[in-house]
Formats: C-alpha cells, sequence, structure tokens
C-alpha cells in the first residue's frame, strides 16, 4: 500500500473515531436544555460525559494536524475556502468548554442557563457544520488551475451540504439520546429512550434522501453497499431501543456513523477535494501529499502510538462505565 493511501484511510479513521464519540457529546450538550426538567437531571446529563468528553476532541486535534502533515495542500486549500464554517465551529467549541467547565463555579440559576445555554449552541453547531463540510467536500467545490478555493461561502451552502448538515445533526442527536438512555437509570432513562425515537424518524429520512442522493451522484457499489448497510443499521438500532436494548440501540447508532463516514470517504477516494470546476483541477492524494521521507517518519510514530491512545481512552471508558442518576446527585 502507498504511503498516500495509508495516510488517507487512517485520516478516514480518526475522523470517525472523532464523529462517533464527539457525536454523542453532540447528542448530550442538545439534550441538557430538552430532555432535563430539573437542575438535578442537568448535573446528571453533564456527568454522563464529564469524564470523556474532553478526551473525545483529541480525536478533532489530531485528524487536523494530521492532515496538515501528510497531505498540507489539501489543508491549506480546506482552512482557507472553509474559513468561515470552521472558524464557527472553533468558536462554538469553545463556547461548548466555557459552558461545562464553569457552570459548576456559581450557584446562581441564572448562570446556569447561561452556562446550559452556551452548551447547547456549542453542541449545535458544530454537529450540523460538520455535515455541511463533509458534503461539500464530497460534492467538490470550485478549485482553480492553482489548486486554490475559489468560490464564496454561498457556494457551500447548497442544497446538498444543507442536507447534510440535518443529517449529522438528527443523527447526533439521536445518538446522544442512546448513550444517555444507557448511562442513566430512572424516569430520565425513560425520557431519553422515547426522544431517541421520536427524533428517530426524522433523523431516518434525512439519512435516507442524503446517502441515495450520494449513491446516485458517485455511482459505486461500495458507496451503495455501505449506504443501504448504514440506513438498516439505523432503523435496526429504533427497533431495538423499542425493546429497550438501550446498549446495541447505541452500538447501532454508533456503527451507523462509522459506515456513514466511510461511505463519504469511499465516495472522494483517490480525490481529498474534488473541484467542481474541472476534475483536473482536483486535489488528490498524490498531488496534495507531502514528501515521501515525511509520510514514512510520520507512520512510525503513528504504529508506535495510535495503539496506547487507544487502550487509554478505552479504560477510561471502563472506569466510568456505570450508570448514574438523580440520586447520586449531591443537594
Amino acid at each position: 500500500m502507498e504511503l498516500t493511501t495509508f495516510w488517507f484511510i487512517l485520516i478516514a479513521v480518526l475522523w470517525v473515531g472523532y464523529f462517533v464519540l464527539e457525536g454523542f457529546d453532540f447528542g448530550v450538550g442538545m439534550l441538557m436544555v430538552l430532555l432535563a426538567k430539573d437542575e438535578k437531571e442537568r448535573r446528571v446529563l453533564l456527568n454522563t460525559i464529564g469524564p470523556v468528553w474532553d478526551g473525545n476532541e483529541v480525536w478533532l486535534i489530531v485528524a487536523a494536524g494530521a492532515t496538515f502533515a501528510a497531505f498540507p495542500e489539501w489543508y491549506a486549500t480546506l482552512f482557507s475556502g472553509f474559513y468561515v464554517p470552521l472558524l464557527l465551529i472553533l468558536l462554538a467549541l469553545v463556547v461548548r468548554v466555557i459552558g461545562i467547565e464553569f457552570r459548576g463555579k456559581r450557584p446562581e440559576q441564572a448562570w446556569r442557563r447561561r452556562c446550559d445555554a452556551a452548551i447547547l449552541v456549542g453542541s449545535v453547531v458544530p454537529a450540523a457544520l460538520w455535515g455541511v463540510a463533509f458534503a461539500n467536500i464530497v460534492r467538490g467545490v470550485p478549485i482553480d488551475a492553482d489548486l486554490e478555493y475559489v468560490g464564496t461561502l454561498v457556494d457551500l451552502l447548497g442544497p446538498y451540504a444543507l442536507l447534510g448538515g440535518a443529517v449529522t445533526l438528527s443523527v447526533f442527536l439521536v445518538h446522544g439520546a442512546f448513550f444517555v438512555a444507557l448511562k442513566t437509570t430512572g424516569d430520565i432513562r425513560e425520557r431519553a429512550n422515547a426522544m431517541a425515537l421520536r427524533a428517530g424518524g426524522v433523523a431516518g429520512a434525512a439519512l435516507v434522501a442524503f446517502v441515495v442522493w450520494t449513491g446516485l451522484a458517485q455511482q459505486q457499489s461500495l458507496v451503495w453497499l455501505l449506504a443501504g448497510v448504514s440506513v438498516g443499521l439505523f432503523v435496526a438500532s429504533l427497533g431495538l431501543a423499542m425493546r429497550r436494548r438501550e446498549g446495541w440501540a447505541f452500538t447501532g447508532t454508533a456503527v451507523t456513523i462509522v459506515l456513514f463516514v466511510v461511505m463519504l470517504f469511499v465516495a472522494l477516494f483517490p480525490d481529498v477535494m474534488p473541484s467542481s470546476l474541472d476534475p483536473a483541477w482536483s486535489l488528490t492524494t498524490a498531488n496534495a501529499a507531502s514528501t515521501p521521507y515525511t509520510l514514512r517518519i510520520m507512520s512510525w510514530v503513528a504504529v508506535a502510538f495510535t495503539p496506547l491512545v487507544l487502550l487509554y481512552q478505552g479504560w477510561s471508558y471502563w472506569v466510568f462505565r456505570r450508570r448514574i442518576g438523580v440520586q447520586h446527585i449531591p443537594a
């Protein structure tokens, strides 16, 4: 396997990990306002992700760093052309951190409501804009012969891109609701399961529309296969939730997200950023890559340290695996 292909696959794996893990973080952040009825329930929801949310964000940092090192042309064109949406994502993530970290610093309800609003905004904005960004990358954007983005912000807001944002926003909400149902006890568990089923219909419809549109545009058998399996698993997860199998339902949405992201990267390869002006001007794994020496050194580092990171993060999830409820929250 060529090193450029290896790093394309590794970057795809990093984005898969980020969307699966941060996806339920975003979902829980949205549910802070939509699901919790009182202060104790909001604290329960926050505590479900409290030990892991900051570790989940590391996947984004590593994915961006790997893209910069392995495919600098891709990184430069992406971050210049998508400057406004990526800046909004960054600001929203900062706002969410402030809401999470400072929520318990003062006892006033007004202060905590403002922090809850910050967590909501910091969850909704990235959840939607990541879908918009990746839909644009797969569809293709205006890139000229100098491999530079020459479009405007309006070019990034087409129907396909907005549908991609609706998919990630709604699927992450369902994913987060299943996570809450898996991690909590009592009435909040029941309401989380019901919320997932209510939102699941909207998410499923958006997912079907998006994957069919993608399949028709790409005309690749593997894309169609991944699209069909991802939709089937999502529907199966809703059925499992009806039977109160929260663990399997959460696994179903997690695998749905995995297959959805893999579908996008399969549709993209061997391009990393297609040009909608001329296919010859597209960024590919060949013309956007670093030197072979750089990729070789990076590969050894990745092989050495990636298993350690996975083991540590898996251990942290195991330690904090138990369910919690309002009875565990002190006055």
